[in-house]
Parts: C-alpha cells; structure tokens; sequence
C-alpha cells in the first residue's frame, strides 16, 4: 500500500478525524509570527517570544536533529450545541466546548506516539527518531496544517476545513523519516465575511488574521494569571474558560458535526455552564476533584475563581454577595480583588460595608489599591 495512504489510514483507525504530511521546513508565516510578537500581541504569554523557542519555530532541526518530515493530525471536539436558554444565562459560566470533556493532551498524545511506533515497524528502520506534540511544542501548528491541505487560516486566526469547521485539535508527529508529502488543496476563503471580527465581545482583532491576544478572552481568562484589565472585565460575559464566540458565528461551522470522540463529551449542562455559585465556594481541593482530568486543572483554583468573580460581577446579581462577600479575605490577593470588583458591580450597601472592612485589614499594596478603586468607582467613596 501506498506508505501515504497507510499513515492516514493508521490515523484515523487511531481515532483521528484527518492528517496530512509535509516536509519539515520553517512555516511559510515565520515573518508574521516574528512581527506579531514585536508588536507584544502574545502579552504575557512570554514563552512565545523566548530566544530559543523563536530557534526552533526557524529550524526544526533543533528541536529534533534530522528532522525530515511532520505529520499533521487533527481530531474533532465538537459536541453537541448548548442550549440557548442555558447558554445566556447570566447565573452560568460558560466554558469552552473543547473543555467540556477529558484534556485532549491526554487523548491525543498516546495515540501520537502509537503512531510514531507504527511508522519505524512499516517502514522497518528502528534508527528513526520521531517527537509528537499536541499544542506544547515550539512550532507554528496551524501553519504546518495548512501546507498540508487540512484547511485554510481564517480571519479569526483559526484553521477552517471548508466541510467542517474549525472545531478540532491538531496534533503533530516529527520524524526523520522522509516519507511521501500532500500537496495543498485549493481552497476557498472568508470572501467579504467579518462576522468573527465584528462578534467578537472585546474587539481583539486589529485586522483580519491577527488576534491581540492581550483582549481575548480566551487568554483572559486561561493563559493571564495575573489581574484582567478592568475595561475588558464588563465585556467578558459569564466566560469563565474560554471563548467560542469567534467560531459559533462562523458560517463553515454550520457544516460541523457532533465528534466521535466520547470522551470529549459533557457529563450533563450543569457541567459545560456550571451555576457560578456553586463555583465561588470551591476550594482547591473541591476544584482539583471536579476538574482533574479536564484542561480547566491547569488553571489551578485560584485563576478559575478570578473569572467566576467577574462573571458574577457581570451577572449583578444580590443573591452573589453572601458567597462573594468572604472571598475578600481568600488567601489569593488576585481573588480578594476580583471579588471586591464584583461586589462592586452588585452596587448593595452591605457590599460597600464590607468592602470598606477589607480596606482596613489589606496588607498587600495592589490589592489594597484595587479595593480602593472599587470604592471610587461603584460606592463613589
């Protein structure tokens, strides 16, 4: 059998939805990559910018000596469409669906390394070296994919296959194996559509194909583990990881179809949209048991409830203060900012006395400082 044919074919009996194969050269975008990062889109995100992970982006000999060749896989994530009625309720978070189920590292990476066995037995030379990487390593993934025919860039930045949308992980597997490459497809585009552009909720795209990381929400509220800028807090909605706003409006996702991947599937509602005050109270314990298998573990408990504060804020809702009232003595400065923020939104009198309490206990300067900002801003005080 054709030794193209049989790697795709493999692929998929591994439980991935396509693949495609290249030669491992540089990505044909390394110079927008490069002055993307000079204009500090990436934030704080500085792991993008280091010296050495710029290195291997321009050669991936040094990340794997004698790389020859990348095999791009992708996998399907979408499940099922959340309610609406569910998904605008304000007393919600909303979570991405790619974190509704188990952490794709975890579904991806095995089944990557099977792969890389598979190819040294087919092609009967043991010497072969290979590495995968599922959304970890130092190179431009969607790029890669995109030479390989698996899709074209749309102008949310994302991967698009014309037939199915953009709801999937890539994965790659870098070999020194020279093997048979695709060519890329002819592909259709965007056209004239701004829809992800003009939905988007923090107006994170300068221009069509470049995201500002610093206002997306998805960054906001995973990759940032620090304060979120208090202009994008009100824009954020009841997103608590993630964002899905730039592909739900996206008019090739009409196209997409539930995946078959079972463990990427919610246990119930309450799941993909938790009630957020269920979630003010959890603790680092409680939090590790309802996420230890999902991505949203790599928050860690106190990330997750900064962006359940400012859900809650955005919400409004009275009924908050009794939970949100003793996080302004959580032991995290981040948390106890953040909940006094959306006391502040909530705008009661008990939430000013009790804010004004915090003031006077406050050790910590910017968290000090923040508490005093929300006194000026919402109690005028």
């Amino acid at each position: 059998m054709d030794l193209r044919l049989a790697i795709k074919q493999k692929a998929q009996s591994l439980g991935f939805t396509f693949a495609g194969i290249v030669p491992a050269v540089p990505s044909k975008r390394l110079g927008a990559y490069f002055d993307w990062i000079h204009k500090e889109y990436h934030g704080k995100m500085g792991y993008l910018a280091r010296p050495d992970r710029q290195e291997r982006r321009q050669d991936l000999n040094v990340i794997l000596q004698g790389v020859q060749s990348i095999i791009c896989v992708g996998l399907d994530y979408a499940t099922h469409s959340i309610p609406q009625e569910i998904a605008t309720d304000p007393s919600r978070g909303r979570i991405s669906n790619y974190a509704w189920g188990v952490d794709y590292h975890d579904v991806m990476t095995p089944r990557l390394k099977e792969l890389g066995d598979w190819l040294e037995t087919q092609i009967g030379d043991y010497d072969i070296d290979h590495r995968v990487y599922v959304d970890t390593g130092a190179i431009l993934e969607r790029d890669h994919a995109e030479s390989a025919g698996l899709g074209f860039t749309g102008k949310n930045s994302m991967l698009i296959r014309p037939r199915s949308g953009s709801y999937f992980f890539l994965g790659e597997l870098l070999t020194t194996a020279v093997l048979p490459y695709d060519s890329p497809n002819l592909m259709p585009s965007c056209g004239s559509c701004t829809r992800c552009l003009t939905a988007c909720p923090t107006n994170a795209f300068p221009n069509p194909y470049v995201l500002d990381a610093r206002k997306c929400i998805s960054y906001l509220t995973i990759e940032l583990k620090d304060w979120i800028p208090w202009e994008l807090r009100p824009l954020m909605g009841n997103w608590i990881y993630g964002c899905d706003v730039c592909q739900d409006v996206c008019p090739f996702n009409r196209f997409t179809q539930p995946t078959k991947e079972p463990d990427f599937y919610a246990k119930n509602w309450d799941y993909a949209a938790p009630p957020l005050l269920e979630l003010l109270t959890v603790t680092a314990d409680s939090f590790r048991e309802r996420y230890k298998n999902s991505p949203i573990y790599r928050l860690r408990r106190n990330r997750f409830v900064r962006n359940v504060c400012v859900a809650v804020g955005n919400w409004g809702s009275i009924e908050a203060l009794g939970s949100l009232i003793p996080l302004l003595e959580d032991d995290s400065p981040v948390v106890r900012g953040h909940a006094a923020w959306a006391v502040g939104k909530i705008g009661e009198k008990r939430g000013k006395t009790a804010v004004l309490e915090a003031i006077k206990k406050e050790a910590d300067s910017t968290t000090l400082a923040e508490f005093q900002r929300v006194m000026t801003t919402f109690f005028n005080k």
